[in-house]
Protein backbone atom coordinates (compact mmCIF):
# COMPACT_ATOMS: atom_id res chain seq x y z
CA UNK A 1 0.00 0.00 0.00
CA UNK A 2 1.33 3.72 -0.45
CA UNK A 3 1.13 4.69 3.49
CA UNK A 4 3.67 6.28 5.28
CA UNK A 5 5.87 3.41 5.84
CA UNK A 6 7.27 3.57 2.45
CA UNK A 7 9.77 6.47 2.63
CA UNK A 8 12.18 5.10 0.07
CA UNK A 9 13.96 7.87 -1.51
CA UNK A 10 11.66 10.68 0.57
CA UNK A 11 13.70 13.41 1.46
CA UNK A 12 12.97 15.64 4.41
CA UNK A 13 12.96 13.54 7.62
CA UNK A 14 16.62 14.37 7.99
CA UNK A 15 19.59 11.56 9.40
CA UNK A 16 18.85 8.51 11.27
CA UNK A 17 20.29 9.06 14.99
CA UNK A 18 21.74 5.46 16.27
CA UNK A 19 23.95 5.22 18.55
CA UNK A 20 26.25 1.20 18.25
CA UNK A 21 26.94 1.49 22.49
CA UNK A 22 22.92 1.39 23.19
CA UNK A 23 21.34 -2.74 23.44
CA UNK A 24 19.06 -3.18 21.18
CA UNK A 25 15.79 -3.45 23.75
CA UNK A 26 16.00 -0.50 26.46
CA UNK A 27 13.33 -1.58 28.12
CA UNK A 28 11.59 -5.15 29.42
CA UNK A 29 8.09 -4.10 27.53
CA UNK A 30 10.25 -4.51 24.46
CA UNK A 31 11.12 -7.88 25.13
CA UNK A 32 7.68 -8.76 25.70
CA UNK A 33 6.55 -7.37 22.36
CA UNK A 34 9.07 -8.78 20.16
CA UNK A 35 8.06 -12.01 22.00
CA UNK A 36 4.73 -11.83 21.31
CA UNK A 37 5.17 -11.13 17.53
CA UNK A 38 7.43 -13.81 17.02
CA UNK A 39 4.97 -16.35 18.95
CA UNK A 40 2.21 -15.27 16.86
CA UNK A 41 3.46 -15.28 13.81
CA UNK A 42 4.77 -18.85 14.63
CA UNK A 43 1.62 -20.82 16.27
CA UNK A 44 -1.34 -18.66 15.19
CA UNK A 45 -2.88 -20.14 11.82
CA UNK A 46 -3.35 -17.30 9.32
CA UNK A 47 -1.04 -14.96 11.19
CA UNK A 48 1.93 -14.68 8.57
CA UNK A 49 4.78 -12.31 8.93
CA UNK A 50 2.90 -10.76 5.78
CA UNK A 51 0.48 -10.00 7.60
CA UNK A 52 1.96 -8.31 10.78
CA UNK A 53 3.78 -6.18 8.19
CA UNK A 54 0.76 -4.81 6.97
CA UNK A 55 -1.27 -4.59 10.40
CA UNK A 56 2.16 -1.87 11.02
CA UNK A 57 1.81 0.02 7.70
CA UNK A 58 -2.39 0.08 8.39
CA UNK A 59 -1.23 2.34 11.78
CA UNK A 60 -2.81 6.06 11.15
CA UNK A 61 -0.03 8.24 10.12
CA UNK A 62 -0.19 10.37 13.09
CA UNK A 63 0.46 7.44 15.54
CA UNK A 64 2.96 5.58 13.03
CA UNK A 65 5.26 8.51 13.18
CA UNK A 66 4.86 9.36 17.03
CA UNK A 67 5.32 5.94 17.99
CA UNK A 68 9.08 4.04 18.38
CA UNK A 69 10.17 0.70 16.54
CA UNK A 70 8.77 -1.35 19.35
CA UNK A 71 5.62 0.33 20.01
CA UNK A 72 4.87 0.09 16.25
CA UNK A 73 5.30 -3.84 16.84
CA UNK A 74 3.41 -4.13 19.86
CA UNK A 75 0.60 -2.26 17.76
CA UNK A 76 0.56 -4.44 14.93
CA UNK A 77 0.40 -7.77 16.72
CA UNK A 78 -2.42 -6.40 19.33
CA UNK A 79 -4.07 -5.69 15.77
CA UNK A 80 -3.79 -9.19 14.71
CA UNK A 81 -4.77 -10.44 17.76
CA UNK A 82 -8.13 -8.31 17.92
CA UNK A 83 -9.04 -9.01 14.58
CA UNK A 84 -8.83 -13.04 14.98
CA UNK A 85 -10.85 -12.80 17.96
CA UNK A 86 -8.34 -14.01 20.81
CA UNK A 87 -8.91 -10.58 22.73
CA UNK A 88 -10.74 -8.05 22.51
CA UNK A 89 -10.13 -4.09 22.40
CA UNK A 90 -11.86 -3.57 25.34
CA UNK A 91 -9.71 -6.43 27.47
CA UNK A 92 -6.88 -4.66 26.25
CA UNK A 93 -8.11 -0.75 27.56
CA UNK A 94 -8.60 -2.66 30.45
CA UNK A 95 -5.36 -4.07 30.96
CA UNK A 96 -3.56 -1.10 29.62
CA UNK A 97 -5.76 1.47 32.20
CA UNK A 98 -6.25 3.70 29.34
CA UNK A 99 -6.80 3.99 25.35
CA UNK A 100 -4.79 1.28 23.35
CA UNK A 101 -4.73 2.47 19.67
CA UNK A 102 -4.84 -0.26 16.57
CA UNK A 103 -4.16 -0.06 13.51
CA UNK A 104 -7.02 0.97 10.79
CA UNK A 105 -9.52 -1.95 9.44
CA UNK A 106 -7.86 -3.78 5.89
CA UNK A 107 -9.50 -1.85 3.20
CA UNK A 108 -12.06 -3.41 0.90
CA UNK A 109 -10.39 -5.82 -1.84
CA UNK A 110 -7.02 -4.94 -0.86
CA UNK A 111 -4.08 -6.86 -2.58
CA UNK A 112 -2.69 -5.94 -5.47
CA UNK A 113 -4.60 -6.81 -8.68
CA UNK A 114 -1.84 -8.51 -10.36
CA UNK A 115 -2.80 -11.81 -12.07
CA UNK A 116 -0.42 -14.81 -11.06
CA UNK A 117 2.82 -15.56 -12.71
CA UNK A 118 3.74 -19.48 -11.84
CA UNK A 119 6.19 -19.75 -14.43
CA UNK A 120 9.68 -17.94 -14.56
CA UNK A 121 9.41 -14.81 -17.24
CA UNK A 122 12.68 -13.45 -17.20
CA UNK A 123 16.21 -14.35 -17.77
CA UNK A 124 19.61 -12.95 -16.20
CA UNK A 125 20.68 -9.48 -18.01
CA UNK A 126 17.16 -8.49 -19.22
CA UNK A 127 15.84 -5.21 -19.01
CA UNK A 128 12.66 -5.14 -16.57
CA UNK A 129 10.05 -2.41 -15.62
CA UNK A 130 8.65 -2.27 -12.46
CA UNK A 131 4.48 -1.85 -12.59
CA UNK A 132 3.62 1.68 -11.93
CA UNK A 133 1.05 0.36 -9.52
CA UNK A 134 -0.89 1.46 -6.34
CA UNK A 135 -2.51 -1.26 -4.46
CA UNK A 136 -4.72 -0.40 -1.18
CA UNK A 137 -3.05 -3.78 0.33
CA UNK A 138 0.27 -5.10 1.43
CA UNK A 139 3.14 -5.45 -1.37
CA UNK A 140 6.60 -5.57 -1.19
CA UNK A 141 7.49 -3.77 -4.32
CA UNK A 142 8.89 0.19 -3.02
CA UNK A 143 7.32 2.71 -4.28
CA UNK A 144 11.08 4.79 -5.26
CA UNK A 145 10.99 1.84 -8.06
CA UNK A 146 7.87 1.31 -9.24
CA UNK A 147 7.62 2.62 -13.25
CA UNK A 148 11.37 2.43 -13.23
CA UNK A 149 13.66 0.12 -15.59
CA UNK A 150 16.55 -2.30 -14.40
CA UNK A 151 18.65 -5.09 -14.84
CA UNK A 152 17.94 -8.94 -13.55
CA UNK A 153 21.02 -9.74 -11.90
CA UNK A 154 19.85 -12.98 -10.36
CA UNK A 155 16.50 -15.52 -10.71
CA UNK A 156 15.68 -16.97 -7.62
CA UNK A 157 12.87 -20.10 -6.67
CA UNK A 158 9.88 -19.32 -6.41
CA UNK A 159 8.67 -17.90 -3.11
CA UNK A 160 5.70 -17.01 -1.49
CA UNK A 161 4.09 -13.47 -2.94
CA UNK A 162 3.40 -11.35 0.17
CA UNK A 163 0.55 -9.40 -1.27
CA UNK A 164 -1.65 -12.40 -0.96
CA UNK A 165 -0.24 -13.52 2.13
CA UNK A 166 -1.00 -10.62 4.29
CA UNK A 167 -4.43 -11.17 3.72
CA UNK A 168 -5.96 -14.07 5.63
CA UNK A 169 -2.86 -16.49 4.52
CA UNK A 170 -3.62 -16.70 0.82
CA UNK A 171 -1.06 -19.07 -0.55
CA UNK A 172 0.81 -18.69 -3.68
CA UNK A 173 3.96 -18.98 -5.26
CA UNK A 174 6.30 -16.75 -7.76
CA UNK A 175 10.01 -16.82 -8.81
CA UNK A 176 11.62 -13.52 -7.27
CA UNK A 177 14.47 -11.61 -9.42
CA UNK A 178 17.62 -9.53 -7.85
CA UNK A 179 16.86 -6.30 -10.55
CA UNK A 180 19.57 -3.53 -10.39
CA UNK A 181 18.64 -0.18 -10.66
CA UNK A 182 21.32 2.98 -11.48
CA UNK A 183 20.68 5.78 -8.60
CA UNK A 184 20.37 8.23 -11.74
CA UNK A 185 17.43 6.03 -13.38
CA UNK A 186 15.44 6.33 -9.37
CA UNK A 187 15.98 9.77 -9.01
CA UNK A 188 17.65 11.51 -11.68
CA UNK A 189 20.17 14.41 -11.15
CA UNK A 190 20.04 13.12 -7.62
CA UNK A 191 21.61 9.97 -8.13
CA UNK A 192 25.19 9.07 -8.32
CA UNK A 193 26.34 8.58 -11.50
CA UNK A 194 28.39 4.93 -10.30
CA UNK A 195 25.89 3.95 -7.49
CA UNK A 196 22.63 1.50 -8.01
CA UNK A 197 20.17 -0.33 -5.55
CA UNK A 198 19.20 -4.14 -5.80
CA UNK A 199 15.43 -4.78 -5.28
CA UNK A 200 13.72 -8.26 -4.94
CA UNK A 201 11.12 -8.41 -6.79
CA UNK A 202 7.92 -11.08 -7.53
CA UNK A 203 7.35 -12.04 -10.88
CA UNK A 204 3.87 -10.32 -11.62
CA UNK A 205 5.49 -6.65 -10.29
CA UNK A 206 7.39 -6.59 -13.78
CA UNK A 207 6.94 -6.33 -17.47
CA UNK A 208 9.65 -6.61 -19.86
CA UNK A 209 11.33 -3.96 -22.12
CA UNK A 210 12.46 -4.05 -25.65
Amino acid sequence: MDGVHDLGGKHGFGPIDYDTKLPPLHEKWQETAFALMIATVALMRNHTADAYRHSVERMRPSHYFAATYYERVLTGVATLLVERGVVTHAELEARAGGTFPLALPVADNPMADLPPQPKQRFIVGQQVRVLDFHPRGHTRAPGFCRGRRGTVLHVAPPFTFPDASAHDGLQRKEHTYHVEFTAQELWGSDGGMNESVVVDLWDCYLEGVE
